[in-house]
């Protein structure tokens, strides 16, 4: 299974993507697949998250990287290692814009059992994107 990724060139700086990206509250407005996070997206912090891709199962996530208007890891899986799930997002200053990067690998043991059974996520991925894309153009 290939990780699932999209990339998009945002016209705002990586300062405007990173404050709407760490903000849960925006991020659960409906626009990005989010439904509901519970928790604060910040550094060592874990939180739920509910998405439109399974909506009556909250993801357990740990912020374990945070580089400020740079890059971020969100980390959830299984315990001992069984199944790992790694979400990257990283943000490369481009002229007066940024590059946004998001990207999601799996491991572990239980990789292709596990595998076979998460839905297509590339959707949500542009559909988070775009959304984004369209929040930090938007924002003064």
């Amino acid at each position: 299974m290939t990780p699932y990724h999209v990339t998009r060139d945002i016209a705002a700086p990586p300062e405007t993507v990173w404050s709407i990206l760490t903000d849960a509250n925006r991020l659960s407005d409906g626009s990005f697949s989010i439904i509901r996070i519970d928790g604060r997206i910040a550094a060592g912090q874990s939180f739920k998250l509910w998405s439109t891709v399974d909506p009556k199962r909250a993801f357990p996530i740990k912020v374990a990287v945070m580089q400020p208007a740079q890059r971020m890891e969100w980390h959830g899986g299984m315990p001992l290692g069984l199944f790992l799930g790694n979400r990257q997002f990283s943000l490369t200053p481009i002229g007066t814009g940024t590059r946004f990067d998001m990207r999601e690998t799996y491991s572990g043991p239980l990789k292709g059992l596990i595998t076979r059974f998460i839905p297509d996520l590339q959707p949500s991925f542009e559909t988070f994107a775009n959304a984004l894309k369209a929040a930090a153009e938007d924002t003064p």
